[in-house]
């Protein structure tokens, strides 16, 4: 393993015996949540992942090294440490050449997660086209990223505050099969549906590790995407969303906010606009996400000892 790796001993050992392994992004700890929920959010969605029968990984980056498998104290230290990066791809090797430290978004949590072998991740949703990206050229880093590592991500689909229909869109242009877990819409986040259908679903574990297991064997190189609904008693209605969104995109342009602080800004005014309740939404989602990839790993993982 290459030595800016560091991989926590028990995950060592799991990786090595070919036990399930659910990888964790890190972003949500020190910029997706505020303090200290993302912490607490961070190690809820860690027991999700064991009660479901598979080791949780979350993954960061503390002091130069690649950390795959972060401990309590290094979760704490992502959420605390000023200064702390939030790393897409092609972010990683400055900050651990800099000895820096830094969350990982789904991006790098993917393209790490896939070169320790996982076959799958959970993460609340991922990222796409900004609205207005025909102007803006504001596109997620995730979406190139998904295009080339192997690995089952499960989200609520891509974040409301995005474009979703051109995510879509982008994602089978990349060639990255979107799947619906126990759906046949694109989830829309804060909300079960959006109105895009999708072309293939899953209803089980079972289902979703053969289909994970079947695009390795064939030597398809993009992650595949578990759409996992909002849980129904925590879904918000979708006009309420999206008059939320419109205020807060309004000013996010007329203060001139950009890049990687666009997200954040976005996410943090609609929980003040909706009085909390798409940060309960968001927790919710994270935890049922964590769980479902959880006992997804643990079907893929019975899946290769019978074969």
């Amino acid at each position: 393993m290459n030595p800016s790796f560091q991989i926590r001993s028990d995950v060592r050992g799991a990786i090595a015996a070919g036990e399930p392994v659910v990888a964790l992004e890190s972003a949500l700890i020190s910029h997706g949540l505020p303090h200290p929920q993302g912490i607490e959010v961070a190690q809820k969605m860690e027991a999700e992942v064991e009660a479901s029968g598979a080791l949780p990984a979350t993954i960061g980056i503390i002091a130069g090294k690649i950390v795959v498998g972060l401990t309590d104290d290094e979760i704490e230290l992502l959420a605390t440490r000023s200064a702390v990066l939030k790393v897409s791809g092609r972010d990683i090797a400055a900050v651990v050449s800099a000895g820096g430290f830094g969350a990982t978004t789904v991006a790098a949590t993917a393209w790490v997660a896939s070169r320790c072998g996982f076959p799958i991740m959970a993460t609340g949703g991922i990222g796409g086209v900004h609205r207005g990206a025909e102007v803006s050229f504001d596109i997620s880093a995730d979406l190139t990223q998904l295009a080339a590592a192997p690995i089952g991500v499960v989200c609520a689909g891509a974040k409301a505050i995005l474009d979703l229909a051109k995510t879509l869109e982008l994602l089978e242009t990349f060639g990255v099969p979107v799947v619906g877990y126990g759906t046949d819409e694109f989830p829309a986040f804060y909300s079960a549906t959006s109105g895009l259908p999708l072309d293939h679903r899953v209803d089980s574990p079972d289902q979703a590790a053969r289909l994970i297991a079947a695009h390795r064997n064939l030597n398809l190189r993009s992650a595949v995407i578990f759409g996992n609904p909002v849980p129904a008693e925590d879904e918000l209605p979708a006009a309420d969303v999206d008059a939320w969104i419109a205020v807060a995109l309004t000013e996010a342009t007329s203060q001139g906010v950009s890049g990687k602080a666009v997200t954040p800004f976005l996410l943090g005014r609609l929980a003040e606009l909706s009085e909390g309740r798409t940060l309960e939404a968001n927790i919710a989602l994270l935890l049922n996400n964590a769980a479902c990839a959880g006992k997804i790993a643990a079907a893929y993982y019975k899946l290769q000892r019978v074969r």
